[in-house]
Protein backbone atom coordinates (compact mmCIF):
# COMPACT_ATOMS: atom_id res chain seq x y z
CA UNK A 1 0.00 0.00 0.00
CA UNK A 2 1.54 3.47 -0.78
CA UNK A 3 1.39 6.31 1.38
CA UNK A 4 -2.05 8.00 -0.97
CA UNK A 5 -3.88 4.92 -0.26
CA UNK A 6 -2.97 4.44 3.15
CA UNK A 7 -4.20 8.17 3.71
CA UNK A 8 -7.33 7.82 2.15
CA UNK A 9 -7.69 4.63 4.00
CA UNK A 10 -8.08 6.55 7.05
CA UNK A 11 -9.87 9.33 5.59
CA UNK A 12 -12.58 7.43 4.22
CA UNK A 13 -12.83 5.79 8.29
CA UNK A 14 -13.48 9.23 9.82
CA UNK A 15 -16.86 9.91 8.33
CA UNK A 16 -17.93 6.86 5.80
CA UNK A 17 -16.37 3.23 7.25
CA UNK A 18 -16.72 1.55 10.48
CA UNK A 19 -13.35 0.85 12.10
CA UNK A 20 -11.93 1.13 15.84
CA UNK A 21 -14.90 3.81 16.60
CA UNK A 22 -18.16 4.61 14.63
CA UNK A 23 -17.94 6.70 11.15
CA UNK A 24 -19.38 10.32 11.96
CA UNK A 25 -22.30 9.71 9.72
CA UNK A 26 -23.71 6.91 11.39
CA UNK A 27 -22.84 9.32 15.09
CA UNK A 28 -24.85 11.81 13.51
CA UNK A 29 -27.54 10.01 12.18
CA UNK A 30 -31.00 11.43 12.34
CA UNK A 31 -29.60 14.42 14.83
CA UNK A 32 -31.86 16.88 15.18
CA UNK A 33 -29.87 21.00 16.36
CA UNK A 34 -31.72 19.91 19.64
CA UNK A 35 -29.78 17.05 20.36
CA UNK A 36 -26.59 19.05 18.38
CA UNK A 37 -27.12 21.77 20.90
CA UNK A 38 -27.30 20.29 23.95
CA UNK A 39 -24.70 20.32 26.71
CA UNK A 40 -24.34 18.79 30.10
CA UNK A 41 -25.92 21.28 33.00
CA UNK A 42 -22.66 22.34 34.99
CA UNK A 43 -20.23 21.04 32.36
CA UNK A 44 -17.81 22.50 30.61
CA UNK A 45 -17.95 20.70 27.41
CA UNK A 46 -18.58 21.70 23.96
CA UNK A 47 -21.67 21.08 22.08
CA UNK A 48 -21.95 18.14 19.21
CA UNK A 49 -22.41 21.65 17.50
CA UNK A 50 -19.54 22.87 18.41
CA UNK A 51 -17.50 20.17 17.77
CA UNK A 52 -18.55 19.73 14.36
CA UNK A 53 -18.01 23.31 13.40
CA UNK A 54 -14.57 22.96 15.16
CA UNK A 55 -14.28 19.94 12.75
CA UNK A 56 -15.36 21.73 9.75
CA UNK A 57 -12.87 25.13 10.52
CA UNK A 58 -9.62 22.51 10.54
CA UNK A 59 -11.16 20.89 7.34
CA UNK A 60 -11.66 23.87 5.43
CA UNK A 61 -7.99 25.04 6.46
CA UNK A 62 -6.37 21.55 4.75
CA UNK A 63 -8.37 21.85 1.74
CA UNK A 64 -7.24 25.14 1.42
CA UNK A 65 -3.91 23.76 2.51
CA UNK A 66 -3.81 21.22 -0.29
CA UNK A 67 -5.21 23.59 -2.94
CA UNK A 68 -2.42 26.06 -2.31
CA UNK A 69 -4.73 28.69 -1.06
CA UNK A 70 -3.59 29.20 2.63
CA UNK A 71 -0.76 27.83 4.81
CA UNK A 72 -1.24 30.49 7.90
CA UNK A 73 -3.61 30.47 10.64
CA UNK A 74 -6.19 33.05 9.89
CA UNK A 75 -5.21 36.50 12.33
CA UNK A 76 -7.47 37.03 15.50
CA UNK A 77 -8.80 33.54 14.98
CA UNK A 78 -8.11 30.93 18.21
CA UNK A 79 -8.71 27.61 19.14
CA UNK A 80 -11.64 28.22 21.13
CA UNK A 81 -13.05 30.48 18.05
CA UNK A 82 -13.31 27.30 16.37
CA UNK A 83 -16.05 25.90 18.06
CA UNK A 84 -18.41 28.67 18.11
CA UNK A 85 -21.66 28.21 15.27
CA UNK A 86 -22.00 31.10 12.76
CA UNK A 87 -26.05 30.69 13.01
CA UNK A 88 -28.37 28.59 14.72
CA UNK A 89 -31.53 26.59 14.03
CA UNK A 90 -32.58 23.08 12.17
CA UNK A 91 -32.14 24.15 8.41
CA UNK A 92 -28.46 26.08 9.48
CA UNK A 93 -27.55 22.36 11.81
CA UNK A 94 -28.59 20.32 8.39
CA UNK A 95 -26.34 22.60 6.27
CA UNK A 96 -23.32 22.41 8.44
CA UNK A 97 -23.60 18.93 8.30
CA UNK A 98 -23.79 19.26 4.84
CA UNK A 99 -21.03 21.51 3.98
CA UNK A 100 -18.68 19.19 6.26
CA UNK A 101 -19.78 16.46 3.93
CA UNK A 102 -18.98 18.47 0.76
CA UNK A 103 -15.40 19.39 2.47
CA UNK A 104 -14.26 15.82 3.39
CA UNK A 105 -15.44 14.59 -0.39
CA UNK A 106 -13.05 17.44 -1.88
CA UNK A 107 -10.48 16.75 0.24
CA UNK A 108 -11.00 12.89 -0.19
CA UNK A 109 -10.72 13.79 -3.96
CA UNK A 110 -7.89 15.91 -3.33
CA UNK A 111 -5.26 13.21 -1.25
CA UNK A 112 -6.55 10.54 -3.86
CA UNK A 113 -4.94 12.97 -7.11
CA UNK A 114 -1.41 13.00 -5.19
CA UNK A 115 1.45 10.37 -5.49
CA UNK A 116 3.89 9.59 -2.72
CA UNK A 117 6.48 12.08 -4.30
CA UNK A 118 4.12 15.07 -3.77
CA UNK A 119 3.47 14.62 0.12
CA UNK A 120 6.94 16.15 0.49
CA UNK A 121 7.14 19.96 1.54
CA UNK A 122 4.19 21.06 0.12
CA UNK A 123 3.69 23.65 2.91
CA UNK A 124 5.69 25.10 5.34
CA UNK A 125 6.19 23.45 8.52
CA UNK A 126 5.37 19.97 8.58
CA UNK A 127 5.06 18.09 5.30
CA UNK A 128 1.16 18.00 3.55
CA UNK A 129 1.04 14.03 4.60
CA UNK A 130 1.36 14.71 8.57
CA UNK A 131 -1.52 17.28 8.00
CA UNK A 132 -3.62 14.48 6.54
CA UNK A 133 -3.09 12.20 9.10
CA UNK A 134 -3.15 14.53 12.44
CA UNK A 135 -6.52 15.78 11.00
CA UNK A 136 -7.31 11.92 10.69
CA UNK A 137 -6.90 11.90 14.28
CA UNK A 138 -8.42 14.87 15.01
CA UNK A 139 -11.67 13.38 13.38
CA UNK A 140 -11.43 10.61 15.38
CA UNK A 141 -10.89 12.39 18.83
CA UNK A 142 -13.82 14.77 18.12
CA UNK A 143 -16.05 12.00 17.02
CA UNK A 144 -15.26 9.79 20.50
CA UNK A 145 -16.43 13.18 21.56
CA UNK A 146 -19.32 13.01 20.22
CA UNK A 147 -20.35 9.72 21.44
CA UNK A 148 -20.20 10.18 24.72
CA UNK A 149 -22.11 13.35 24.58
CA UNK A 150 -24.50 11.27 22.87
CA UNK A 151 -24.25 8.57 25.71
CA UNK A 152 -24.66 11.29 28.27
CA UNK A 153 -28.09 12.72 26.86
CA UNK A 154 -28.86 9.23 26.58
CA UNK A 155 -29.17 8.71 22.50
CA UNK A 156 -26.50 6.48 22.01
CA UNK A 157 -25.96 2.80 23.70
CA UNK A 158 -23.89 1.67 26.57
CA UNK A 159 -22.94 -1.03 24.06
CA UNK A 160 -23.04 -1.53 20.64
CA UNK A 161 -21.78 -4.36 18.28
CA UNK A 162 -19.99 -3.24 15.14
CA UNK A 163 -18.98 -6.31 13.40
Amino acid sequence: MNKTDLLLHGWDHCIDREDWYPPLRDVLKDMTEEEASWRPEGAAANTIRENLEHLLFYKERLLKRLTGEETEYPDGVTNDDTFRPETSGEASWDAVFSRLEKVHAAIRQEIASLSDGDWENRTPGKPLDLWVKALTLHDAYHTGQIVLLRKLRGSWPARRSFE
